[in-house]
């Protein structure tokens, strides 16, 4: 059962990489914010939102201060927020054997399943490979 039709889905990493402010990552930084700018309908999951708070927050990562991260949270609120369910948990079990990466990997492909979208804008997985229907794209590839 899907939740809505996203055109795609937006992994952490590129929440993350649009308040980079490391000299090195502006340029992924400038493409995360023009991806999220963009009109069209983007969907996170429960979990993106999760890890994006740890990330952003802890020390060694992007050291931003709670009330910072908190904020940045709120403006993710216009994405299509898919919850994570228990048939999520038991479906991502599954992908996670079938293509042998990682559960958190198989969670996202499997929200992104439930949000409808066939998209998934991701550095963690492989560039153009078709995960059962959803195709990643590593918006940074080639940089």
């Amino acid at each position: 059962m899907r939740c809505t039709i996203a055109d795609a889905f937006v992994d952490t990493n590129v929440l993350l990489y649009s308040v980079a402010r490391h000299a090195e990552e502006l340029r992924k930084r400038d493409i995360a914010k023009e991806l999220l700018s963009r009109k069209r309908s983007l969907a996170i999951s429960c979990q993106v939102l999760q890890e994006f708070y740890v990330q952003a927050t802890r020390k060694g990562g992007l050291e931003i201060p709670h009330e910072d991260a908190a904020a940045i949270l709120e403006t993710f609120r216009n994405f299509e927020i898919v919850p994570i369910t228990p048939a999520i948990v038991f479906a991502s079990v599954g992908l996670r054997r079938r293509h042998a990466i990682s559960y958190w990997d198989a969670a996202i492909l499997v929200a992104a399943r439930q949000a409808g979208a066939s998209l998934v804008l991701s550095e963690d997985l492989a560039h153009g490979r078709d995960y059962e229907g959803v195709v990643v794209e590593n918006p940074f590839h080639g940089l």
